[in-house]
């Protein structure tokens, strides 16, 4: 008697509070045989049956933080290059102080992913890659520029409001989550980007703005 393989679902409401569990009936038929196979699945709120590739906040999550993580290593290595290339020797301290607080930075970050058992992995984050290019292309062309200083500033605030935007939405998705240990990490990283952001705008009104407008 050949094998066949008949597949049968069927919907039942099993007392589950607000949900639905389907039960998948597999019979397998061959030779007096009969193999069944149960398998008990939650539909979501609108009725439907999860599919197990649907990706969830905590894989925004997590894409997010690779996103970070990979930005500020970037920086990190860029910070050196725009503290050389400062006129002002306010500038220059600047960038080496923040450069140093990237290095804390992205030491949170890992413990971030520690806390959430995931490898320390960053993800390419093109956005960061071009407001970077952008920032050495103001070097390039504004090198003995008296507008130079205005100008790194500008491409660091862009950073900073890369990175500001990042981690706001990242503490909002650990606290969805309940990552309670993380939001602190997160949260000091934001108050460090946003400080900088504040000393950048500072030294844009003190100095550099009104130094461009000089010819060289």
């Amino acid at each position: 008697m050949p094998a066949y393989t008949h597949l049968a679902a069927v919907t039942l409401y099993a007392g589950v509070p607000e949900r639905a569990c389907v039960i998948g009936i597999s019979f397998i038929h061959e030779r007096k045989r009969v193999l069944a196979l149960l398998m008990l699945c939650q539909v979501n709120d609108y009725g439907e049956i999860p599919m197990a590739n649907t990706k969830t906040l905590n894989d925004l999550f997590l894409d997010t933080l690779k996103d970070i993580y990979f930005a500020e290593k970037q920086i990190l290595k860029a910070l050196p290059k725009m503290a050389r290339a400062s006129q002002s020797e306010e500038g220059k301290a600047g960038f080496t102080q923040h450069r140093e607080e990237t290095q804390g930075q992205i030491e949170r970050l890992e413990q971030v992913f520690e806390l959430i058992d995931k490898p320390a992995r960053g993800k390419t984050c093109e956005a960061i890659q071009g407001i970077i290019a952008e920032g050495e292309e103001i070097i390039e062309e504004f090198k003995g520029s008296p507008a130079l200083d205005a100008g790194l500033i500008s491409s660091a605030q862009a950073v900073e409001h890369y990175e500001i935007a990042r981690y706001g939405t990242l503490i909002e998705w650990a606290t969805q989550l309940g990552l309670k240990d993380v939001v602190p990490l997160l949260q000091q990283n934001l108050s460090e980007e946003e400080a900088t952001d504040k000393k950048l705008t500072a030294l844009a009104k003190a100095s550099a703005n009104a130094k461009g407008k000089r010819a060289a």
